[in-house]
């Protein structure tokens, strides 16, 4: 785990987020799951049927305080493999199925457990891949003082169709003061767009999301000695969290 570091986002907990937002997020998540279990019990059986097992995808992300945890998702993928047993690029395995899962977010429902154990909230900064952690900036690391959500500021303002930059400086905004009026407000933004409107995650030409040490390092931002160095780093602290 990283030491102290300086703080560079104001950010004080008010009453909402010290004893409010984690009821809110227990106790919805715990309805979700209940009234919503034979929406699971569907969706499992049928990526079951159109790409087999496992049901379920399971990748290690930063959360809060930068502590390594496992976000679940309905997979999306097939496990295709080219003639040396390499993993096809995503373009070639993201199914027609897998895309409109990702279009009307209902990949991302099992998640709600992670909201349940403690490790996501309905609303925060999305959490990102620990290769991207690595690459941010001190000041855009300021992003892991909450917990993860669901959704976000960032997800509601373009999700990936805007650049890593502004991403990241919405995640700063929203941790700057944190109010009930504000999340309920993303929450039907995000319903909004995920499930009326379908936007999806995916930008331009491409099955998934840019990595930001790509995006910085195909922007001329990053060295190409220092992106492999800050890529080794990130398999480290995976090996750690393993």
């Amino acid at each position: 785990m990283r030491e102290q570091r300086s703080v560079f986002i104001k950010h004080q907990a008010g009453l909402y987020e010290r004893y409010i937002k984690r009821l809110f997020d227990v106790v919805c998540s715990m309805l979700v799951i209940i009234l919503f279990c034979w929406l699971y019990a569907i969706i499992a059986l049928s990526v079951w049927v159109k790409l087999g097992t496992p049901v379920l995808f399971k990748q290690p992300r930063p959360g809060k305080d930068e502590k390594i945890f496992k976000m679940y998702k309905f997979r999306t993928m097939t496990d295709e493999k080219d003639a040396n047993g390499n993993l096809l690029p995503d373009e070639a395995r993201l199914t027609a199925f897998g895309k409109k899962l990702r279009n009307t977010s209902l990949d991302e429902l099992p998640e709600v457990f992670n909201i349940l154990k403690g490790e996501m909230s309905f609303i925060g900064p999305r959490p990102q891949l620990v290769r991207d952690m690595v690459f941010m900036t001190e000041k855009q690391r300021s992003r892991h003082r909450v917990r993860p959500g669901l959704s976000g500021l960032a997800q509601v303002n373009g999700r990936n169709a805007i650049n890593w930059e502004d991403k990241l400086k919405y995640d700063l905004e929203y941790i700057k003061e944190i109010t009930f009026m504000g999340d309920m407000k993303i929450i039907f933004q995000t319903i909004t767009k995920a499930f009326i409107k379908q936007e999806g995650i995916t930008e331009d030409g491409m099955a998934t999301a840019e990595d930001f040490g790509d995006y910085l390092l195909n922007q001329g931002k990053v060295s190409k000695e220092d992106y492999e160095r800050k890529q080794i780093n990130a398999k480290k602290l995976l090996a750690v969290a393993d």
